[in-house]
C-alpha cells in the first residue's frame, strides 16, 4: 500500500521541457536564471520536477545551446539556431515560418505557436533539423504584429462576449469584456481591436471598434470584406474638406508655365463604364511625315502636394481598390471624378510623354514634362473596335455610349486606326523580345439596382485594349529609361518583376503535362517563348482559366522599388508606374521625381522612398485580396440563386479533402468534399492530381469535365460546396 501511495505522488513528466526552459531563457535574454526561478515558471515546486529541470539545464548547457555564467546560472546562448521571418497560419492552424537566408520553410506545429498570427513578424527557434522533412520550431518572441484588427462574428454571454472568426487563418476567438462590445448585438458581423493577450488566457482580448451590420447583407459583406484587409471606404471629414477647397479652375499663370497643347487632337479610351479617365492620346502627322503622339497623364501631383493631409492620406491608402460593386478610391471624388479627370471638352493640367514615331514605330525623338491638354472626345473600347475592326467611322447605336447611332469624327477615326497600326508593331516587337502575353480572362458581373448579379459574362482583352495598352507601356518605360541612364544614378520608382522560380516551372509543366502540353525550359527564351505557345493554346478550351492562373502563380510577384533589376514579364530592362496616379500613389511619386530631375535636382533620398515602395507593393496586394474575396462572394450570391441546377465544370484541383471544380459557364469554383463522395472510398493520389475509388478505382484527376450540383452556399464564410453529380462521360 505505502508503494502505491509513493507511486500515486511522483510527479509526471514536465511536457516539453526543452522547449519551456529555452521559451523562458529567450524571453528575458540579458537574464540569467537558476533551477528555482524556472521551476517557478514552469509552476512546479516538487522534487521531481526541480531534478528534471536541473538535469535538462545541464544537458542544454553540454550542447551549448545554453551557458552557465555563475554556478548554477544560466543563460541563453545568442543566435544558436534562432532566425526571424514572416509566420504563415494553414488552413489546419499549424504555420510555417518563411526566414529570407534559408531555402527551405520551418514548420511550427500549433501548440508552438505561443500567440503568434498569421502575418506576423516573429522570431523562431529550430528544435529539430530536417532530415527528410521540414525543420520544425517554435515561436519564441512575437518581434511585431501583422495586424491589430479583425472581423468576425460577435456572440454575447451575460457579462462577456466572443468574437469567433471566419477566417481559418485565425486559429483564435477573440474575448470582448461587455463593457466593450459597443452597440453590437448578438450575431452581428463586427470589426474587432485586440488589446492584450495575458500569459495564461486561451484568447486575445479586446473591443469592437465598428459594427459592421447582419451577416449576409450585402453591404455587411462588402464592408466587411475592407475591414478584414484594414481597407477604409470613407474619406476622413477633414480630408473631403480640403480637397473641396482646392482650387481647381484653369489658370493662365499656370498654363504659361506649361506646354500648351490644347490646340493638338487628343481623346480618351476607356471602358464603357469608367468615372475617372486618367489617361488621354494626341495624335498629330508631322511635316516629315512622322507621327507625334502624346500619352498625356492627369497631372494629381498638381493638387496632391507633400506633406498635406490629401498627400497622407492617399499614401496610406496607395491604390484605389476596384471591387465588384464599388470602387473605393485613393483620392476623393472632386479630383478622381472632376479636377483631375480628363473628361471631353474639358481643358486639363497634364503631365506628359510626347514621342515622335515614324512608321515603323521607332522613335525618332521624345519629351517629357507639365501640360495643358483639352480632350476633343471620350471613346469607350467597343467604338475604338468598331473602328478598328471596320475601318469605319459610324458607331451603331448598340454599342455607343448614348445608345444613339453617330459619326465619330473622322480625323480621330483616322489616328484610332494608325494608333493600332503602330501599336501592334510595337507589340510584336515586344514578344519577339520574350516578353509574355497574359491575357487572363476576367469575370464581370452584370448587376440589379440591389447590386445583385444577375449575370455572368467573360471580359477579354481586343485591339482597342492593346492599343491603349502598348502606348502606356511606352510611356512608363520611357520614363524610367530616362532616369534609370543618367549619370550619376538617380533615386527613382520601379516596377520590377524577377524572373521564375525553376521549381514553380517545373511544378506547372507537371501540371500541364496532363493536357497534352510541354514546355522548354532551357534557357530564358525557350521558356518564354514555350510559355506563349501554351498561352495561345489554351484559349478557348475548358482548362484556360485553370492553366492562365496555374501560369500567373509560377511567375515571381511584380513589385515597387528603388532598385531596378528589369521586367521579366514585360521583357523590359527599365520599367516604372507613371500612367495612372488617380489610382495608384507610386506614379504620383515618378511624377514629382521626373519633375525634379527635369528641374536638375540631386538625388532624392533612396532610403525613404524604398521605404514608400514597400508601403505601396503591400497595399496592393492587399486590395488585389480584398477584389479577389468581392469576386468571390458575388460568385457564391450568383450560386446561391442557381441550386437546383446542374453546371459542367472542370476539375481545377486535388487535395486530401476534396476536389476543386471550376464550372465553365461562370467560373465559379467550388469544392466536393471527398467524405461526401458516397459511391466508394475516394484515396488522394499527390502524384497523379487526382482522387482514386478504392474498390471501384474510378478516377477523377485534373482537368476531368465532370457534372456538379450546389450543395451549399455560405455568403458568410464565402465557401461553396457543390455535390458531384458524375464524370462528363458518365452522364452523357
Amino acid at each position: 500500500m505505502k508503494r502505491k501511495r509513493r507511486r500515486g505522488k511522483k510527479s509526471p513528466k514536465i511536457e516539453n521541457i526543452t522547449q519551456g526552459i529555452l521559451k523562458i531563457l529567450k524571453s528575458e535574454p540579458n537574464k540569467t536564471f537558476n533551477y528555482k526561478q524556472i521551476a517557478a515558471k514552469f509552476g512546479v515546486d516538487d522534487p521531481s520536477s526541480r531534478n528534471q529541470i536541473i538535469k535538462k539545464l545541464a544537458q542544454l548547457a553540454a550542447k551549448k545551446e545554453i551557458e552557465e555564467k555563475e554556478r548554477g546560472k544560466f543563460k541563453i546562448v545568442p543566435n544558436i539556431n534562432t532566425y526571424s521571418g514572416i509566420l504563415e497560419i494553414t488552413s489546419k492552424g499549424t504555420g510555417y515560418v518563411i526566414v529570407d537566408d534559408l531555402e527551405d520553410d520551418i514548420f511550427i506545429p500549433n501548440n508552438n505557436l505561443n500567440k503568434a498570427l498569421n502575418g506576423d513578424e516573429v522570431e523562431v527557434y529550430i528544435y529539430k533539423r530536417k532530415r527528410r522533412g521540414k525543420s520544425e520550431g517554435e515561436i519564441s518572441r512575437i518581434i511585431s504584429r501583422k495586424k491589430h484588427e479583425f472581423v468576425g462574428v460577435i456572440e454575447i454571454q451575460k457579462n462577456y462576449a466572443f468574437v469567433n472568426m471566419q477566417n481559418p487563418k485565425m486559429y483564435t476567438d477573440i474575448f470582448i469584456p461587455k463593457n466593450k462590445i459597443k452597440d453590437a448585438e448578438d450575431g452581428d458581423k463586427v470589426l474587432v481591436k485586440l488589446e492584450d493577450w495575458p500569459e495564461k488566457a486561451d484568447s486575445p482580448f479586446g473591443k469592437v471598434i465598428k459594427v459592421l451590420g447582419k451577416p449576409g447583407e450585402h453591404n455587411t459583406e462588402i464592408h466587411s470584406i475592407l475591414a478584414q484587409y484594414g481597407l477604409p471606404y470613407e474619406f476622413p471629414k477633414e480630408v473631403e474638406v480640403f480637397a473641396n477647397d482646392l482650387d481647381t479652375s484653369i489658370q493662365e499663370s499656370e498654363i504659361k508655365k506649361r506646354r500648351d497643347m490644347r490646340k493638338t487632337l487628343t481623346f480618351t479610351i476607356d471602358p464603357k463604364d469608367a468615372k475617372d479617365f486618367d489617361d488621354a492620346l494626341s495624335f498629330e502627322v508631322l511635316e516629315n511625315g512622322n507621327y507625334e503622339i502624346g500619352i498625356h497623364i492627369a497631372d494629381v501631383s498638381h493638387y496632391v502636394k507633400p506633406g498635406t493631409i490629401l498627400d497622407d492620406e492617399a499614401y496610406e491608402r496607395a491604390t484605389s481598390v476596384y471591387l465588384v460593386d464599388r470602387v473605393v478610391p485613393m483620392l476623393p471624388e472632386v479630383l478622381s471624378n472632376n479636377a483631375c479627370s480628363l473628361r471631353p471638352l474639358e481643358e486639363k493640367y497634364t503631365f506628359s510623354a510626347v514621342f515622335e514615331l515614324n512608321n515603323k514605330a521607332e522613335i525618332k525623338n521624345q519629351w517629357f514634362g507639365r501640360t495643358v491638354t483639352y480632350s476633343d472626345a471620350r471613346f469607350a473600347y467597343e467604338e475604338a473596335q468598331h473602328i478598328i475592326e471596320t475601318n469605319k467611322n459610324v458607331i451603331p447605336k448598340d454599342i455607343s455610349l448614348t445608345g444613339k447611332e453617330y459619326e465619330a469624327d473622322e480625323k480621330i477615326a483616322n489616328a484610332v486606326l494608325k494608333l493600332d497600326e503602330l501599336a501592334k508593331i510595337m507589340r510584336s516587337k515586344r514578344m519577339g523580345e520574350g516578353a509574355i502575353s497574359f491575357d487572363k480572362v476576367e469575370v464581370k458581373f452584370n448587376l440589379n439596382e440591389e447590386n445583385n448579379p444577375v449575370g455572368v459574362f467573360f471580359k477579354t482583352s481586343k485591339d482597342a485594349n492593346k492599343l491603349i495598352e502598348e502606348f502606356m507601356l511606352l510611356a512608363n518605360k520611357k520614363v524610367a529609361e530616362f532616369i534609370g541612364k543618367q549619370n550619376p544614378k538617380k533615386t527613382f520608382i520601379y516596377r520590377v518583376h524577377d524572373e521564375p522560380n525553376d521549381e514553380k516551372l517545373a511544378a506547372l509543366q507537371n501540371v500541364i503535362g496532363r493536357f497534352g502540353y510541354k514546355l522548354d525550359l532551357r534557357d530564358r527564351k525557350t521558356t518564354t517563348n514555350s510559355l506563349n505557345g501554351l498561352l495561345k493554346d489554351v484559349q478557348g478550351k475548358k482548362e484556360q482559366n485553370l492553366v492562365d492562373t496555374l501560369a500567373i502563380r509560377s511567375m515571381s510577384k511584380a513589385e515597387y522599388t528603388t532598385h531596378n533589376i528589369g521586367h521579366y514579364g514585360l521583357a523590359f530592362d527599365y520599367y516604372s508606374h507613371f500612367t495612372s496616379p488617380i489610382r495608384r500613389y507610386p506614379d504620383v511619386m515618378a511624377h514629382r521625381l521626373l519633375q525634379y530631375y527635369l528641374d536638375n535636382g540631386k538625388s532624392a533620398s533612396e532610403e525613404e522612398y524604398e521605404e514608400r515602395c514597400n508601403h505601396s507593393s503591400s497595399m496592393e496586394n492587399l486590395a488585389a485580396s480584398a477584389e479577389r474575396d468581392s469576386i468571390k462572394y458575388m460568385q457564391i450570391k450568383f450560386m446561391k440563386d442557381h441550386e437546383n441546377e446542374e453546371f459542367l465544370g472542370v476539375i481545377s484541383g486535388v487535395t486530401e479533402w476534396g476536389i476543386y471544380v471550376e464550372i465553365i459557364s461562370n467560373k465559379c469554383e467550388g469544392m466536393i468534399r471527398l467524405k461526401d463522395m458516397s459511391d466508394d472510398h475516394y484515396i488522394f493520389d499527390q502524384d497523379e492530381y487526382a482522387v482514386i475509388g478504392q474498390n471501384s478505382k474510378k478516377t477523377y484527376q485534373l482537368g476531368d469535365e465532370v457534372y456538379v450540383k450546389v450543395k451549399n452556399a455560405d455568403l458568410i464564410k464565402r465557401h461553396l460546396d457543390f455535390t458531384l453529380l458524375g464524370s462528363k462521360q458518365e452522364i452523357e
